[in-house]
């Protein structure tokens, strides 16, 4: 809609293709794309991708997903001409709440300065100006510093609730704020990270833990294409950590030795405990991971 308000030409695909996307922003000369983070991923993947022409594009935003570190740091690489920009937001918020600007995706400076920047990478930057938010505990006060809670938002442009339906109208909207679900926390900057759904924390022994987290380190391992974390239920500690992982083409995954590179960068009880290498993860044609098609299919008992 913005992109119709600002009389700009629209390009529109019936659905993604990597090489088909490529000769449209060549021949079209297009300067702005959204996509999600695998759109990215699959581009640079292809084997043609350096045969195109793509120095139009001025700036490109993702979104709607975790954004692995490797894939935006490579992308900055190969994209040399182009702003970044990472918008966050859902459809009841009217899209874009919090914004991780093109300046944070330079990554010139001090070495401090480069570290600093590529932490933020892994965020979804702070919110915009018309846009509060705050991030609070299960009785809706705010949190501290680092520490993780719901992202609420508040604002001109929120929705004012579901057409017809007043109960989850009711739970989306509480005191004026809507509680989108997401959990996060802000970082002694104002910069908010993603921690997860709430419906995909995984309660391990009464310690949470964050697929998030987990994935991005899985995403580091150099033998890791993809990854994904979900929760299976266990008598013994409510749930246990299994990671569904995806090998670089040529490369073999060890489950040992998956488990051991998690535990020397993560708490312990936050690695996975069990991993399962899969040809590809399941997803929408948004190109988002489907946890619920993970759960149902690898959630059953770990072995000891």
């Amino acid at each position: 809609m913005a992109a119709i308000y600002g009389g700009r030409t629209l390009i529109i695909q019936r659905q993604f293709e990597p090489a088909e996307w490529m000769t449209l922003v060549q021949e079209e000369k297009a300067n702005r794309a959204m996509m999600v983070p695998t759109m990215l991923k699959m581009l640079m993947d292809h084997p043609e991708f350096e045969k195109f022409d793509l120095s139009s594009l001025e700036v490109i935003t993702y979104g709607a997903a975790p954004m692995p570190l490797e894939v935006i740091k490579r992308a900055i690489s190969k994209f040399p001409g182009a702003f970044f920009i990472n918008a966050f937001g859902q459809t009841e918020t009217a899209a874009t709440i919090t914004m991780l600007p093109p300046e944070d995706h330079i990554l010139e400076g001090s070495e401090e300065e480069i570290e600093r920047k590529l932490n933020r990478l892994t965020s979804i930057g702070k919110p915009l100006s018309d846009v509060e938010v705050r991030i609070v505990n299960e009785g809706g006060g705010e949190v501290d510093i680092g520490e993780t809670g719901e992202i609420v938002a508040q604002g001109p442009r929120l929705m004012k609730g579901y057409w017809n339906q007043q109960e989850a109208t009711a739970e989306a909207l509480r005191g004026g704020w809507l509680y989108t679900g997401d959990l996060g926390y802000f970082d002694e900057d104002g910069y908010i990270f993603l921690s997860g759904r709430a419906k995909d924390f995984i309660k391990r022994a009464g310690e949470m833990v964050s697929p998030e987290e987990v994935e991005q380190v899985l995403h580091s391992h150099p033998f890791i294409d993809e990854a994904a974390i979900i929760g299976v239920p266990d008598e013994d500690w409510g749930e246990r950590v299994r990671a569904i992982v995806v090998a670089k083409i040529g490369a073999t995954i060890d489950e040992e030795e998956v488990m051991a590179y998690c535990k020397d960068r993560m708490a312990s009880f936050k690695k996975p405990e069990s991993v399962v290498v899969v040809e590809e993860l399941p997803r929408n044609p948004l190109g988002k991971v489907l946890k619920r098609v993970l759960r149902e299919e690898f959630s059953y008992p770990l072995e000891d």
